[in-house]
């Protein structure tokens, strides 16, 4: 079947990608999304990678694909052309008339649930326990008012159930209720519902709270205001405390028995594409670690957290010198340093999953098995990064 009669979009496979990689979840500095192509255009081929450079570039329009999905965005910084004169201007260029769009997902990749720290915690053969620091759940308000008992009680519910209240994961129309007595005095001028103008009313009231996203505030009160009995209804808006989500940067797991340092980094080693930056440890070798704290890409913000967190080694990229070492002379986590580009590999597999899932046979799928690391010597590692297929 060709890419033009099996009714996938470039516009479907951007929506897919967002779903699973919310791009609310991006850090503000970040440029994530749809790069170059026509969201109408059709898609037959997608090909994975953690960047778009030439090689990347070559295979996309070799194989003939219509999309290309990256880890790192080609155009992090404001530029003001892509001329076919500068590198990147050259590269998009070469995709916007080869018909293959360029789509990123980075940091919203980094929290998503599951994302790039999942995909390396799977491939290290890690259970994950939960982010090192997780997003909060969306802002949540509980609405609270009072209504006279009868029909009127499913009228305002339904009212605030229609407006977006009442949600709870995945459940729906949730809501407590509890019988009391409410009371009044109609002054001049109002025009009661229940009761006269000048003599104290009592009413069995019922009491409804419903929990609603507080972006819905402004929808759900005038729903409740409108279906209300009252002339002047009383209801209550409380701001709940933030939760803590499963999405968020870095995870948290655990190995199925200890292993020392040693034998974790070597684990390590083997579960992960070679490069000449290698893995390296930070600890004693005969340390034993069971409790494992993983963050695809530069981690070293973290060192903090994972302390605190009581992991016994923390694996990441890009380590630095001196964070490293007064990280260990206070006690911290052993360190297990990665190159940046390894770390983010695994992600590719993820997010082909992804669009395999929700396309299935009509769209072919492909995670290149070039090398994008930019180091390419490393004397005494015993191996050199070049563009060969990762074994």
């Amino acid at each position: 079947m060709s890419a033009a009669d099996n009714g996938v979009r470039v516009a479907d496979l951007v929506a897919t990608l967002d779903a699973a990689y919310p791009p609310e979840l991006a850090q503000d500095w970040d440029a994530v999304g749809l790069v170059c192509g026509d969201p109408a255009d059709p898609v037959g081929r997608v090909l994975f990678a953690v960047d778009a450079t030439e090689a990347v570039v070559d295979e996309a329009l070799e194989w003939g694909a219509q999309a290309l999905v990256v880890h790192h965005p080609l155009l992090l910084r404001g530029v003001t052309g892509v001329g076919a004169d500068t590198a990147k201007g050259a590269l998009l260029t070469r995709l916007i008339r080869g018909g293959c769009a360029l789509f990123s997902a980075h940091t919203n990749a980094d929290a998503a649930d599951p994302g790039v720290s999942d995909a390396l915690a799977e491939r290290l053969g890690l259970r994950v326990l939960g982010p090192l620091e997780a997003e909060p759940e969306p802002a949540l308000d509980k609405i609270v008012t009072m209504v006279p008992q009868g029909a009127d009680v499913e009228r305002v519910k339904a009212a605030l159930f229609s407006a977006g209240a009442g949600e709870l994961g995945a459940y729906s129309r949730a809501a407590f209720s509890v019988t009391g007595t409410g009371q009044f005095l109609p002054g001049g001028g109002s025009l009661p519902s229940i009761g006269e103008v000048g003599e104290l009313t009592e009413v069995a009231e019922t009491r409804i709270e419903v929990v609603a996203p507080r972006r819905l505030r402004a929808q759900v009160v005038a729903s409740l205001v409108w279906a209300h009995p009252y002339e002047e209804p009383a209801y209550d808006v409380l701001e709940v405390a933030p939760r803590p989500s499963s999405q968020g940067l870095g995870r948290l797991g655990e190995l199925a028995e200890a292993e020392t340092l040693r034998e974790f980094t070597a684990r390590a080693a083997a579960a992960l594409p070679a490069t000449v930056w290698g893995v390296r440890a930070a600890g004693d070798p005969d340390r034993q670690v069971q409790r494992v704290a993983v963050c695809g890409g530069a981690g070293d913000s973290l060192l903090g957290t994972v302390a605190r967190l009581g992991a016994d080694v923390f694996l990441t990229a890009d380590l630095r010198h001196h964070p490293a070492d007064e990280h260990l002379r206070t006690g911290g986590p052993a360190l297990v340093d990665v190159a940046h580009w390894a770390s983010e590999q695994p992600w590719c597999a993820q997010a082909q999953g992804v669009v395999q899932a929700a396309f299935g046979d009509r769209v072919s799928t492909r995670v290149s098995q070039l090398r994008t690391d930019p180091w390419t010597v490393g004397c005494g590692t015993g191996h050199t990064n070049t563009l060969e297929p990762i074994e």
